[in-house]
């Protein structure tokens, strides 16, 4: 007589997106990842608490002593030292990590809705309205994104560069490259699961367009979006800082950005000065790093065949204890393939066994 155990469910906690990954990881890509998301959190955590790590504010020039003077070396009440205006580097580096986040928050959401809702509408219905959008959206993808942003943030800003007017227009100009992205990968899984038997089964049972749309086929084809989000996260801050770069960012009396504060140093590099570029430049290098290790990592993970070994306890006959199955992947857990399977009792693992090979 065989006695069924059920193994008791993992809590709720460990079943989170981020932290599933990370137990789920070994080796050098538990490593990729821990980095990235101490970077990523530190650069959070910055933005969060700006007003209070940031000693003086992003546009002040002076403080009870009187001015900061312009281009002072670090050391003293300026930590990483002046810019050629005067302002502190050390602020507009902490200030500027609030501008960039906020950036980013605004152009990923906004371009998650628009190319999600374009994308479920465009692979569902098909069509002559499913043509004219990948048309448009190739057209899209296809011009350069820089320049793309530079005309968008043109024409929303009219030249003006105010707080929220600057940052409103940089982040509707990376949205408007961002949807080309969004549309085709939630074409295509639409595509592909519309064809599927549930939802076939659906659709005969009565199901109105709208209810599979949004109860059967989006919460399958939004599987791989967190992995774009970090991935678009990181050329959502460069195409920020090349904005500001080439002089259509945010004026320092506004907000601080750190591609603007690049453009104002250029002339200082060959002069000596070298603390106005280097703490901008690495602010932007070790955000985009961490962000960068993080989706990459998330990526391997999500994908059976770029997934790390397990370790030799949960691993069946020296492969990996995971089984590919339609919409995901499904782990096999410490008793391997052989054990989750044995939960049902009909399932006899040894039923298609040539009776008389050698054992």
């Amino acid at each position: 007589m065989t006695v069924e155990t059920t193994r008791p469910k993992a809590p709720l906690w460990t079943r989170l997106p981020v932290v599933h990954q990370l137990r789920q990881s070994v080796g050098l890509q538990r490593g990729m990842l821990v980095a990235g998301l101490v970077i990523t959190g530190v650069f959070i955590l910055t933005a969060i608490f700006a007003p209070l790590l940031a000693p003086y504010g992003y546009s002040q020039l002076r403080d009870d002593s009187g001015p900061f003077g312009a281009q002072q070396a670090p050391g003293g009440a300026h930590l990483l030292g002046t810019t050629v205006g005067g302002y502190d580097v050390f602020s507009r580096v902490i200030w500027g990590s609030q501008t960039a986040i906020t950036v980013m928050v605004i152009a990923i959401v906004l371009s998650i809705f628009a190319g999600v809702a374009l994308g479920l509408v465009s692979g569902y219905f098909g069509g002559w309205l499913d043509r004219v959008l990948v048309v448009i959206c190739d057209a899209v993808y296809a011009f350069p994104a820089l320049l793309l942003a530079i005309v968008m943030g043109i024409v929303i800003s009219g030249g003006r560069s105010g707080l929220w007017g600057g940052i409103f227009a940089a982040a509707i100009s990376i949205t408007v490259v961002f949807i080309p992205q969004y549309f085709r990968v939630i074409r295509a899984e639409t595509v592909r699961i519309k064809a599927e038997a549930y939802v076939e089964s659906a659709r005969v049972l009565g199901a109105s367009n709208g209810r599979i749309m949004f109860r059967h086929v989006l919460r399958n084809a939004t599987r791989t979006l967190p992995l774009i989000f970090t991935l678009n996260a990181s050329e959502a801050l460069l195409t920020l800082a090349g904005l500001g770069f080439i002089g259509f960012g945010i004026e320092p009396s506004s907000a601080a950005e750190w591609g603007y504060d690049l453009n104002k140093s250029l002339s200082d590099v060959s002069s000596g000065i070298w603390w106005t570029s280097l703490f901008p430049g690495l602010a932007i290098v070790l955000v985009v790093l961490g962000i960068t290790l993080v989706g990459e990592s998330l990526n391997d993970l999500a994908d059976p065949r770029l997934r790390s070994r397990r370790a030799p306890g949960n691993t069946v006959n020296g492969g990996a204890a995971t089984s590919v199955v339609p919409g995901g992947t499904l782990n096999a857990g410490p008793g391997g393939i052989d054990g989750l399977e044995a939960r049902s009792p009909a399932f006899d693992q040894h039923q298609n066994d040539d009776p008389f090979e050698a054992k």
